[in-house]
């Protein structure tokens, strides 16, 4: 009995021992008051791209070249402080610092040489980077680093930028982060075609090793206020940006691809050049390739449900199928326009596919896409799509009168 109990009494002393090991807690922790918060981040091609020689008294040392500026959106602890005092008023909500070199490891680890808060990037929201740096060096190589670095969120949402990219880092809103701002931005695409769904730094790798072309949302900057416009086309083979859809380019793609999530559609009757205004309360479009011997071609299949949102026309009674089948067609008409304007840039100016023609094409036909997979944006460049719009007006409010 006595052995019994003094074994149980063991058995009870190690799992007490064995129990205080997780309730050590974070013992690797960092205190939050002493961690400066990355944000956002912005790259931009460095004014002047010198050569610095950073030499000790031996002369050696180590030769950095400015070919890019870097500038992190932080949140630290004495900003935080001072904006609770202040009420959020006066202060700024967050502090932008830049470096400037040609390693994105090395910037990182210099803003260590001028505070005593080191950069953490486990919330980083966004990147932007600058069209300038965009048409000069891939993707792939700006963003590789990133990519490595087991702190950087893969969640961050990437942009490019119509300009400086650290102007999008800036707001003369008192109390606003402007990083919190573009990320919160995206969750506008319920209420218009004009915003691409959100690209994660995670995405758009799987992008660029796809080696196709695609989109990434522009931003504009201007006395401290950011604006979605349009996209930058980014090449598949060079993985650099070759240049922009403007934004009613933009919805043309979506309503292609069938993304859209809301928005409207505005057009103007042609007799009377009054205002018609279809609201999309659905959306969907079916890419169907065809292939006969060597000649691939594509239609295009759109279909939507909304309601009639505006009608500035006042000659007709918005209850009579005549007058919604009327407006209905005016529409139609708008969207294939929206649809045939964008495919014509594609294929004309740029020669890339960003709406998921080869995609499809891959899908239904492989062996024929392994064939011309290679020079894809070069083939689709030739390719003739035929569309076909469909749209419904379910709904039309109580606006007009029944006889």
């Amino acid at each position: 009995m006595k052995q019994t109990y003094n074994h149980i009494h063991f058995l009870l002393v190690l799992l007490s021992i064995l129990l205080l090991v997780p309730l050590t807690g974070c013992w690797s922790s960092h205190e939050i008051e002493e961690q400066s918060l990355g944000v956002g981040v912005a790259y931009d091609k460095a004014k002047k791209s010198i050569i610095e020689k950073e030499l000790d008294e031996q002369g050696e040392g180590y030769v950095k070249k400015n070919m890019i500026t870097s500038t992190y959106q932080l949140i630290t602890p004495q900003v935080a402080s001072s904006t609770n005092k202040q009420g959020g008023t006066q202060q700024r909500s967050y502090v932008n610092t830049s470096e400037t070199g040609d390693s994105s490891f090395q910037m990182v680890r210099e803003l260590s040489l001028r505070s005593d808060n080191p950069l953490t990037s486990h919330h980083m929201k966004v990147m932007v980077i600058g069209e300038s740096l965009a048409r000069s060096y891939s993707l792939e190589q700006l963003v590789d680093q990133n990519l490595r670095d087991n702190d950087f969120r893969p969640s961050c949402l990437v942009f490019i930028s119509k300009g400086r990219a650290r102007d999008t880092l800036e707001s003369k809103t008192a109390g606003e982060i402007p990083a919190f701002h573009l990320y919160g931005m995206v969750d506008n695409m319920y209420r218009t075609t004009r915003i691409l769904p959100p690209i994660p730094l995670i995405k758009l790798e799987s992008k660029i090793q796809s080696g196709s072309s695609f989109l990434l949302q522009n931003i504009l900057s201007a006395n401290g206020e950011i604006k979605f416009a349009g996209a930058a086309v980014i090449k598949g083979k060079t993985g650099k940006m070759i240049g922009f859809l403007n934004e009613e380019e933009l919805e043309g793609v979506t309503w292609i691809t069938g993304k859209g999530k809301g928005g409207l559609v505005k057009s103007f009757d042609k007799k009377t050049g009054q205002l018609i205004v279809y609201e999309i309360e659905s959306m969907k479009s079916h890419i169907e390739p065809h292939v006969k011997g060597n000649i691939i071609s594509f239609d295009v299949h759109i279909e939507s449900e909304g309601r009639l949102a505006e009608n500035g026309v006042t000659l007709g009674d918005p209850f009579e199928n005549q007058f919604l089948q009327k407006a209905q067609k005016v529409s139609e008409k708008e969207v294939k326009h929206l649809v045939k304007n964008v495919v014509g840039k594609m294929q004309k100016k740029y020669q890339v596919d960003v709406a998921g023609f080869g995609n499809r094409l891959r899908i239904t036909h492989p062996r024929v896409w392994r064939k011309v997979k290679e020079n894809w944006d070069q083939t689709f460049s030739e390719v003739p799509i035929n569309y076909d719009v469909k749209l419904t007006i379910k709904d039309y409010g109580t606006s007009g009168s029944r006889k």
